[in-house]
């Protein structure tokens, strides 16, 4: 039980003992008979505690989901009771009264119902995200749990170029939870990766997280689910997975990749520009060390053998395109640690 509720409890219910010995007080004046509107009282109270308690997890998108199906069911339900098939010219006024009566019950119940497993359909409040105090209209980018695996997005939040509000469904968290206790070493490495990259990120300071716990229809594929989450939350969605994207893009919703990210930010590969790479082994030529670009392109370093295993910095001389991808020329400028 939380420990800040708990007073809270405690002292409702106190109340509602005090409230019983008020109304025996009041009314029941002289009667000897005042300990049972004090045990009704406490029962009272606790009562409502318990119910509190089960209604735990029940969300403000959920209340307004109900509060708008049981609206919907009463004026149906007066609609019908109104209506001239309820006149009492066929009918009696004891059957007519039991109608409305059931009208009154079963409109709310069944309207209820149908707002509550249909709440991630409209949006009267804002649904999926908690009030934040700073500003409140600022974009949203939903999640892709392979975004999440790729770890990028991480060091891209702590650029501070990020503007967006990330949205991180339950499903996706779900998911990767799931990858992680495979049996398989890869996929289990990939969900761990996954996780370990939403603990990077709830590190990060002045990041906008937010958890949104909308369970989409269960039977839809989790790619159905994210797009359908976007849609409804007019936020775009964020991945690095090529199908995904299209689906999106399918049904109307902006995303961003951030392997399109990676390629637009590569630098230009034009004589005279500086790049930074790992030397990994010796070249052909005597005193020449090779390194490998993040886009598989080969870097020919010249007087560099001895900075095998370093990261240098140098300036390109001559570009080659190859059929496997081009070829970089470069003189060494300096190691770079």
């Amino acid at each position: 039980m939380d420990k800040t509720l708990l007073p809270i409890r405690i002292a409702f219910v106190l109340m509602c003992s005090a409230a019983g010995w008020l109304v025996s007080a009041t009314i029941l004046a002289g009667d000897d008979r005042r300990t049972l509107p004090i045990a009704v009282g406490l029962a009272i109270g606790v009562l409502v505690v318990l119910v509190d308690i089960m209604l735990k997890g029940f969300s403000l998108r959920g209340l307004s989901a109900m509060t708008f199906g049981l609206g919907i069911g009463l004026l149906l339900a007066h609609m019908f009771a109104i209506s001239p098939l309820l006149e009492p010219g066929g009918l009696d006024r004891g059957t007519v009264y039991l109608i409305q009566v059931a009208l009154f019950v079963i409109c709310p119940y069944l309207a209820t119902v149908i707002a509550l497993r249909g709440k991630d359909e409209f949006n009267l409040v804002i649904p999926y995200v908690r009030f934040v105090p700073h500003e409140v209209d600022v974009p949203l980018v939903v999640v892709d749990s392979r975004a999440l695996i790729d770890g990028r997005i991480a060091r891209l939040c702590e650029s501070g170029f990020m503007s967006f509000a990330l949205v991180i469904p339950r499903f996706v968290q779900t998911e990767l939870q799931r990858v992680a206790e495979l049996p398989d070493p890869t996929q289990q490495a990939r969900g761990r990766r996954g996780l370990e990259v939403l603990g990077e990120l709830r590190k990060i300071k002045n990041l906008d997280i937010r958890v949104t716990d909308s369970e989409v229809a269960k039977e839809e594929h989790v790619d159905a689910k994210l797009v359908f989450l976007a849609q409804a939350m007019r936020a775009k969605l964020l991945t690095t997975d090529y199908n995904l994207a299209k689906m999106a893009e399918f049904n109307g919703v902006a995303w961003l990749d951030l392997n399109l990210l990676a390629k637009a930010l590569r630098p230009e590969l034009t004589v005279g520009n500086s790049v930074e790479v790992d030397l990994v082994k010796p070249g052909k030529e005597d005193g020449q060390a090779i390194g490998f670009l993040e886009d598989g392109s080969m870097v020919v370093v010249n007087a560099a053998k001895s900075y095998i295993g370093k990261r240098v910095q140098a300036e390109i001389i001559s570009v080659l395109p190859t059929a496997g991808g081009k070829m970089v020329f470069t003189r060494l400028i300096g190691a770079t640690d």
